[in-house]
């Protein structure tokens, strides 16, 4: 039977009162259930403040996107970013080109527009589906949005249509989402849009009896299927109609094929050969960097080099939970992160390797290194 916690989690307590007097009724199973993808409610119902520590929070204005041929100077990007700020309008009209690449069970956007121009209008695109950016740096191309609660997974049951939307706050999924967008210049005229999700789940810790006594979060797995909602709502954003980009998502990924092996040198050195040149090396790296927990904050194509802060939950000291300390609100100073070199390396045609350096560019032969390589290779060969 569901303990009084757990109800109060699913109903509410002005719910649970309805529910006693009106028993009978309560039986009744939920009508409908709401399916979609809907964030915007969540602004007003979040609660606790779901956004990383400030330290997390890294604004690099220093910084620029990586040209390939490096004809871009500073003075082009500033001038592109004013023009674009300048002319952009709610909606593009359409952008040719723009189409979806996969890679095995891996999809990302592709637009035939420089990255400047684009930024703008996928920062409007994450605010306009209810995100608020905790991380939004035009000049390294990433933004991260918020911890945010799909509302649409709240099942529309009898007693809420009842209640209605004055008590709606009280209903919560147990669940958040947030998400990772990254702009990468691979060629000059040519931007390519990684968007990736990160899940928190809620769950109850029980005592000797089976009572739910405490909760915490942890995280969940990846779901694939949120980052193509969102890759295909921001075809739409771009320009494309809803059917073609539902037809571009909707084709299926091919097939899973492990590139990425862990070779441990010694106690505490150890490198990824990966089973892939340089450039499906760089993109696969990238992406597990952002469905791990490392902050991009800045990256280097042409030296292959991503500059990454990592949060390691054992630093934290306690039984509360990781995400129990990003969702806090006080600024807690246990939670620093710090600053490591994610080095992507060419060694042929069909093969890479990577290893991790410290802030300064020395082999990370420690503990801390190994578990890095260690979190990598579980993405990259999932």
């Amino acid at each position: 039977m569901m303990n009084l916690m757990q109800l109060l989690r699913q109903y509410g307590a002005m719910t649970l009162v309805i529910g006693v007097t009106t028993l009978g009724v309560v039986a009744c199973k939920s009508v409908t259930t709401n399916d979609t993808v809907d964030y915007k409610s969540s602004g007003a119902v979040r609660g606790p403040n779901l956004a990383y520590p400030p330290d997390l929070i890294t604004a690099q204005a220093d910084r620029r996107y990586i040209v390939q041929d490096g004809t871009a100077t500073m003075s082009e990007y500033n001038a592109a970013v004013k023009k674009s700020v300048d002319t952009r309008k709610n909606v593009m009209t359409g952008i040719p080109g723009m189409r979806i690449a996969r890679d095995g069970e891996r999809r990302w956007l592709v637009v035939e527009k420089p990255a400047p121009e684009l930024y703008p209008q996928i920062k409007d695109f994450w605010q306009e589906n209810g995100f608020l950016l905790v991380i939004d740096s035009p000049s390294t191309g990433i933004m991260e949005t918020d911890w945010s609660e799909n509302r649409a997974k709240i099942s529309q049951d009898f007693i809420r249509s009842i209640v209605g939307s004055a008590l709606d706050s009280i209903y919560d999924t147990g669940e958040r989402d947030k998400y990772k967008t990254r702009l990468e210049v691979s060629k000059p005229g040519e931007t390519e849009i990684y968007i990736t999700q990160r899940g928190a789940i809620e769950k109850c810790t029980s005592d000797s009896t089976g009572n739910c006594i405490s909760t915490i979060w942890t995280a969940r797995p990846n779901d694939p299927e949120l980052e193509a909602i969102f890759l295909a709502r921001l075809m739409e954003r771009l320009g494309m109609t809803q059917e073609q980009a539902k037809a571009q998502v909707a084709v299926p990924l091919g097939p899973k094929t492990p590139k990425a092996k862990l070779i441990q040198d010694g106690p505490n050195t150890a490198h990824i050969e990966m089973a892939a040149g340089f450039d499906r090396a760089w993109r696969d790296t990238g992406l597990a960097l952002d469905r791990s927990n490392f902050t991009v904050e800045d990256r280097n194509r042409t030296n292959g080099v991503y500059y990454v802060r990592y949060v390691n939950p054992k630093d934290l000291g306690d039984t509360k939970g990781f995400f129990s300390n990003l969702f806090s609100s006080k600024d807690d100073s246990s939670l620093k992160a710090k600053k490591y070199l994610v080095v992507v390396k060419s060694t042929g045609d069909s093969s890479s390797t990577v290893y991790v350096q410290d802030a300064d560019g020395r082999p990370e032969n420690t503990a801390a290194g190994l578990q890095l390589l260690t979190l990598l290779t579980e993405q990259l060969t999932r």
